[in-house]
């Protein structure tokens, strides 16, 4: 969206309340932030509006993105992971109504006009900065493609559908995470302790893809994947609303509105046309796979010594630690949230990392990481607005006998979401609407898939992967073999994330007039090499069809960036300090200030030169 901000200033973060913020004690608070916030909004447009065409303009446009962003952000984080079904509703009210006046912002012509009053100066243009050059151009390009151009009547009609997709946008979000339930009689009485019990049913929240037990995944997959009548209803919809918005502000499809911007540009490039576009070329190749046990390596990986392991690689890459900071009473959702201080040798404090890393009821089982509150530099307080983000993963609780242990799979997601999250920190960026992940989507996802290598090297993991009641290093046989696994599962994890790239862009591209389950079973057998189970609707569990709409091949882009990247950056040394600060400097500090391609394409190749 156009417009995310911040109405918090850094003081505010010693107060208490959730994060921090002391309006958020309740669930009311809410209400009380959102009124500031939008009282906030509209002395800033009113200052957007009748400053002097310049720097100013820009930063009058970011300081209103901010304030309502930092409001947004955290709605759009609490909604959904805190356990108070208060707050989650009170946060949704708020997203809704944030959600809503960005969207009228978005095509508010005055605030267009002074914009364009600037970016049609070329004397003035040639006096801004690069960056402030590029966020000008960001907004700009933010009001044509939300409608700008159109004529009142309807403009009108492109808020409405806009504004109605965020409903549309909540309900599949929710519904994809809802669990299903069947009678605990139709399953084998010994299976039931798998599954959470719900009277005389039995809740199935998930694939239990990790299950030993052949049959307690065929159960999970066929209950969980049962289609919804409801959900399926508000997918549909969905769709037919996002083709509508797209055709309405002059788009082919919303496909194309949707990549306008990226590294990929048009959906020809990503939607496995058989025309040599990208996921085609990816298609084409595969391997074969070891099968591991991931119980023989558990006991190597306890999430403490993981954690010391990405703390001690962030300190060798760019002189960053880990420090552990106790919360103040009412500043976290859960007691078993921690918070992590990021400070650097030279710099200082960077930003927080808050870590919900516990599974617990109701939670979502997605691993995620949320901004809540973007860096920029404030000119009107002469300090940086430090960033604050929220690493959410679901691993098991530790026990009497033993700490949290991580498969290889959860240890891989672990640093890859901690890619993200350094990608907030290291950021350091004038505006805040071009900070750490807000950059294009097909880029964002390259350091958090970057991480993903580091976690599967030998070099790395040897120095913090130990057996945690004998201390013995984890075998570089065993890594080996890992690595081996990863090659054959990751012919088969590619060919997965073709399918699901197509059927996102297929589901985006001009309407099929055909139901979404068809299309996904065409799909299925044309990109992928497992048969459409029967009665199953896998589409409707695709909740990154919300974040990432017409842009879920962003996996498949970033991974092909990011090996460039390992390669020609890491693979020789993967604690090489020289690398790892050009590697931030020349990507990560930018966030979305600079185009993503002349990062990718000039930027490596000159980060070898040492």
């Amino acid at each position: 969206m156009m417009i995310c901000g911040n109405i918090f200033s850094v003081c505010d973060l010693c107060s208490q309340g959730l994060f921090g913020v002391p309006e958020l004690r309740s669930p009311s608070g809410f209400q009380v932030a959102t009124k500031a916030a939008l009282k906030n909004t509209e002395e800033l447009v009113k200052k957007a509006c009748s400053c002097s065409p310049g720097v100013e303009t820009v930063e009058a446009f970011d300081q209103l993105s901010d304030g309502l962003c930092k409001v947004a952000d955290l709605a759009d984080f609490v909604k959904v992971a805190h356990p108070d079904s208060g707050f989650r509703e009170a946060a949704e009210r708020t997203c809704v109504e944030i959600g809503t006046v960005v969207e009228k912002l978005n095509t508010n012509v005055e605030l267009c006009k002074s914009l364009k009053k600037l970016l049609d100066n070329s004397d003035v243009v040639a006096k801004l900065d690069p960056d402030s050059r590029r966020v000008a151009e960001l907004f700009m390009f933010d009001f044509e493609i939300s409608g700008i151009h159109l004529d009142d009547e309807l403009r009108k009609k492109a808020v409405a559908l806009h504004v109605k997709l965020l409903d549309l946008n909540n309900e599949f979000l929710v519904g994809s995470h809802m669990p299903n339930r069947i009678a605990r009689s139709a399953i084998p009485e010994h299976l039931h302790l798998h599954f959470a019990s719900e009277g005389s049913f039995i809740q199935v929240g998930g694939l239990h893809a990790d299950s030993p037990d052949d049959l307690v995944r065929e159960i999970a997959y066929r209950i969980y994947l049962y289609p919804n009548a409801d959900i399926m209803e508000c997918l549909e919809e969905l769709l037919k609303c996002r083709y509508k918005l797209a055709k309405l502000v002059g788009y082919e499809s919303y496909g194309h509105r949707a990549l306008k911007g990226t590294m990929a540009k048009t959906p020809a490039h990503c939607n496995g046309c058989n025309n040599g576009c990208f996921i085609c070329s990816l298609s084409c190749s595969g391997l074969g796979r070891y099968n591991i046990e991931p119980s023989l390596y558990s006991p190597y990986l306890s999430l403490g010594s993981c954690m010391e392991g990405l703390n001690n690689l962030f300190t060798q890459l760019y002189g960053v630690s880990l420090m552990s900071e106790p919360p103040r009473a009412g500043e976290v959702w859960s007691d078993d949230v921690r918070k992590l201080a990021v400070v650097h040798e030279t710099e200082g404090l960077l930003g927080y990392i808050y870590c919900d890393f516990f599974h617990r009821a109701d939670k979502p089982h997605q691993d995620c990481h949320f901004t809540i509150r973007g860096g920029r530099w404030c000119q009107e307080t002469g300090q940086y607005q430090l960033p604050v983000v929220v690493l959410m993963l679901s691993l098991p609780l530790p026990t009497k006998s033993a700490p949290t242990l991580l498969t290889p799979g959860m240890m891989e997601n672990l640093f890859h979401e901690m890619g993200h999250a350094m990608h907030s920190m290291l950021g350091r960026t004038r505006y805040q609407h071009v900070t750490g992940t807000r950059c294009a989507t097909d880029f964002a996802e390259v350091p958090s898939i970057l991480m993903e290598y580091f976690a599967t090297d030998y070099r790395v993991i040897s120095q913090f992967a130990r057996h945690y009641e004998t201390g013995q290093p984890l075998p570089e046989s065993m890594v080996a073999r890992l690595c081996e696994s990863k090659k054959v599962c990751g012919a088969a994890d590619t060919q997965l994330q073709i399918f699901y790239a197509v059927l996102d862009q297929l589901y985006h591209s001009a309407p099929q007039n055909r139901s979404t389950t068809e299309i996904l079973k065409e799909m299925q057998q044309k990109f992928y090499g497992l048969p459409y189970t029967p009665n199953t609707a896998w589409q409707l569990r695709f909740s990154h069809l919300i974040g990432y709409g017409a842009k879920y091949y962003s996996y498949l882009m970033s991974r092909a960036v990011a090996s460039m990247v390992w390669k020609q950056c890491f693979v020789q040394d993967p604690l090489n300090r020289d690398m790892g600060e050009r590697y931030r400097q020349e990507m990560l500090a930018h966030g979305g200030a600079k185009e993503p391609m002349l990062m990718v394409e000039g930027n490596t190749s000159h980060m070898i030169v040492i």
